[in-house]
């Protein structure tokens, strides 16, 4: 065997898995990483928005979600106390690597009377414990994590992996794109977001067993920080769910940023929207997506492509981004350059070309999103000001979810599948989290 473990992919939940192999010294371990180093990725422009080494988490704010119930499927796999203190085990790692001390969202009477202000707005809160590393410290921490390997895993960046090899049920290595084969005894494949179609083809062609997964799409909301100021001081990020009177659709809140910035993304020949906040500046906004979930059944059942189109349409009519005031969609026209000049919320991203986003979404997603907002007025008043911007589109891609035991462990003997690439998980704490979870099933296996 040339090594013990081959582990594809340096996103969060490769990179824990490494730093786990080397803690039980499980022997000889290769960490294998088709993008760039660190140092040498592009922030929000091409591949480089999510693949290298940090994958999806090195250009996002660094929100670690410590609560189970968000974030990813682990909490299906394994048992509640088992999930919590894997969680907070994975927690201790970040912030001995830099992480900020501090935790947002703990139980509080200010939380506890949030929540029924929410229920009274038909609303849901799902509490959640949040650390926030900010976008500019990401980069900070993974710099650290991999500097914590060196000279214990043998590290490779721009050395894409080709093929999982197997020999009847059980794995027996890895060819890489220039044809050369590795032998190993474990495979832990964690090939993050960008590789997610890969991790498909890989499961087609092993005859693994998975199932698509819902596609989010919605928009980016920007506001004064002061509409959500209570809120975001007791919480920094609310998760709130509603769902929709016209559809019963399930619209939630994703990704809030306290005084932070929207930005635009290129990956895929795509621009869309997300969001950023620093830790170490604030703007006067804060800007969250408003989501609504799509599935589908026969004999439709591609909800990337789904959230592609939609993204492409969005790209055609505005030549990327578009912004609306909501005044202008609920009224039925667009906005223009003269009308954005009048708004009271001054925009974060201004190379966004201001348009109509009804050209963009469906009319079942654009109720749901409005009806969204409506509820949202009633929790924060001034939500559903006329001078509230709404940006398109943003989209979450989910990678089809691969079946796997508690132990991460697919069908093929000695493979795992691990993070957002396979599935798993759907945020930075939980996808790290697998990452340890399977090491150590992979160390087990080789004592």
């Amino acid at each position: 065997m040339d090594y013990e473990v081959i582990i594809i992919g340096a996103g969060p939940a490769g990179i824990f898995a490494a730093l786990e192999l080397a803690r039980l010294r499980a022997g000889r371990v290769l960490l294998l990483e088709r993008g760039k180093n660190l140092k040498e990725r592009c922030q929000r422009t091409g591949d480089d928005v999510l693949c290298g080494w940090g994958g999806a988490g090195a250009f996002s704010d660094g929100k670690l979600t410590l609560s189970p119930e968000v974030g990813g499927h682990l909490g299906e796999l394994i048992a509640p106390d088992q999930l919590l203190t894997l969680l907070e085990q994975t927690d201790r790692i970040y912030v001995a690597h830099g992480a900020p001390d501090r935790i947002y969202g703990e139980f509080t009477p200010r939380m506890e009377e949030l929540g029924n202000r929410a229920r009274r707005a038909d609303l849901e809160l799902i509490p959640m414990r949040i650390r926030h590393i900010g976008t500019e410290n990401c980069p900070i921490v993974l710099d650290r994590l991999r500097q914590a390997l060196e000279g214990r895993v043998e590290m490779r960046s721009g050395c894409p992996a080709e093929q999982i090899l197997t020999e009847g049920s059980r794995v027996t290595g890895v060819r890489l794109s220039d044809g050369t084969e590795l032998h190993c005894r474990q495979v832990i494949a964690a090939p993050g977001r960008s590789g997610a179609g890969w991790m498909k083809q890989q499961a087609d062609r092993l005859g693994l067993k998975s199932k698509a997964s819902p596609v989010d799409i919605g928009v980016r909301v920007e506001l004064p920080a002061v509409v959500f100021k209570d809120i975001t001081d007791a919480a920094y990020e609310s998760k709130l769910i509603h769902y929709s009177k016209t559809f019963d659709d399930k619209v939630r809140t994703f990704c809030m940023n306290p005084y932070g910035e929207v930005v635009t993304e290129r990956a895929n020949g795509l621009i869309t929207v997300n969001g950023h906040s620093y830790a170490g500046k604030k703007s006067a906004n804060t800007n969250f997506a408003v989501l609504v979930s799509s599935a589908f059944t026969e004999p439709f059942d591609d909800p990337i492509a789904y959230g592609l189109y939609i993204a492409r349409l969005a790209n055609l009519l505005g030549k990327g981004a578009i912004v609306q005031r909501l005044g202008d969609l609920l009224s039925g026209r667009r906005s223009t350059r003269e009308r954005m000049a009048k708004c009271l919320t001054r925009p974060t991203l201004t190379d966004a070309t201001p348009g109509d986003l009804s050209f963009v979404f469906p009319f079942r997603h654009l109720q749901s999103i409005i009806e969204m907002l409506a509820a949202l007025e009633v929790l924060a008043p001034g939500v559903y000001s006329r001078h509230t911007l709404l940006y398109g589109v943003e989209v979450k891609f989910y990678s089809n979810r691969i079946a796997v035991s508690s132990e991460l462990e697919t069908e093929i003997s000695g493979l795992f599948a691990i993070g957002d690439g396979a599935g798993i998980t759907r945020g930075l704490l939980q996808a790290s989290a697998s990452g340890l979870l399977a090491a150590r099933a992979a160390a087990g296996r080789l004592q």
